[in-house]
C-alpha cells in the first residue's frame, strides 16, 4: 500500500520513478487513485504493468460501476430496460461519467438530476437525459443512485447553501411515500447523512448501499483475478 503523501513525489520526483522504483520489487499489478485525469492511461503506456484504475480525478471510476451494475442486477434481475437516475453532484463525479457508460452498454435508460450548477454542458452527448426537478426524477426511474456534495473538489460556490440543496434535492422517506411506488436506492458512499440523503431512506429495506459495499469488494477481487490470468511469466 503506497501514498504520495509519504512518498518521494513530495521531494520532486515523478509518477513514472515512483512506480517504477515500485515495479523494481516485481510488482504485476497496479491499482491506482489518481488527482490527475487520464494518470492511469498515462502510466500503462510507461510501465511493464496491469493498471487499475481506482479513480482518477472528475474523470471515471470503472470498479464502481461494475459493482454497481452488479448491485442492480442482484436486487432487480437485470440491468437491461431499466431506468435509473443519478443524482446530485454530476459535474464532478468520477462514479457518474462510469456508471453512464456501464448503464447504458448494458441497455439501461439513465437520466440525471441535479443543480444546473453541477451538470456537465455536453453530458447530453452522452445519450442522458437531465432532469432539474427531483420529483420528476423519482417519479420516473426504478434505480436512484445518490452522489456526495463532492465540496473538496470546488473552487467556486456551485449552490447557494447546503439548506438549499438538501431542501431541492435531498431525499427523504416522506418524498418516497408520496411516488406510490418502491424504487431501490443507492450511494457509493461516504454518505452526507442529512444533505442528499436522511438516515431512515440509508437505512431502509429499500436501500442496497451495504450491498453496494459488500458487492465492492467480490466485484474487484474478480477484476484482479482476470487481470492476474494475463500475466505471462
Amino acid at each position: 500500500n503506497f501514498s504520495a503523501g509519504q512518498s518521494s513525489v513530495k521531494k520532486g520526483e515523478t509518477l513514472i520513478d515512483t512506480v517504477n522504483n515500485i515495479l523494481s520489487m516485481k510488482v504485476d499489478i497496479v491499482v491506482m487513485r489518481h488527482g490527475n485525469v487520464g494518470a492511469g492511461v498515462f502510466l500503462s503506456k510507461h510501465v511493464n504493468a496491469k493498471i487499475i484504475n481506482a479513480g482518477d480525478g472528475t474523470h471515471e471510476h470503472p470498479t464502481q460501476a461494475l459493482l454497481d451494475s452488479y448491485s442492480i442486477r442482484e436486487k432487480l434481475g437485470s440491468v437491461k430496460g431499466k431506468k435509473i437516475v443519478i443524482i446530485g453532484d454530476i459535474l464532478h463525479s468520477r462514479v457518474a461519467l462510469s456508471n453512464i457508460f456501464a448503464l447504458q452498454l448494458q441497455g439501461a435508460q439513465v437520466k440525471v438530476c441535479g443543480p444546473t450548477t453541477l451538470i456537465p454542458k455536453h453530458i447530453a452527448s452522452l445519450g442522458v437525459t437531465v432532469e432539474t426537478n427531483l420529483k420528476k426524477a423519482l417519479e420516473w426511474c426504478d434505480v436512484a443512485n445518490v452522489l456526495r456534495v463532492q465540496h473538496e473538489r470546488m473552487d467556486i460556490k456551485y449552490f447557494p447553501s447546503t439548506r438549499e440543496y438538501t431542501q431541492l434535492f435531498g431525499i427523504n422517506q416522506e418524498i418516497l411515500d408520496n411516488l406510490g411506488k418502491k424504487i431501490v436506492i443507492m450511494h457509493p458512499g461516504p454518505i452526507n447523512r442529512g444533505v442528499e440523503i436522511t438516515s431512515d431512506v440509508a437505512d431502509s429495506n429499500d436501500s442496497i448501499i451495504l450491498n453496494q459495499v459488500e458487492n465492492g469488494v467480490a466485484v474487484r477481487m474478480a477484476v484482479i483475478y482476470l487481470l492476474a490470468q494475463q500475466i505471462k511469466r
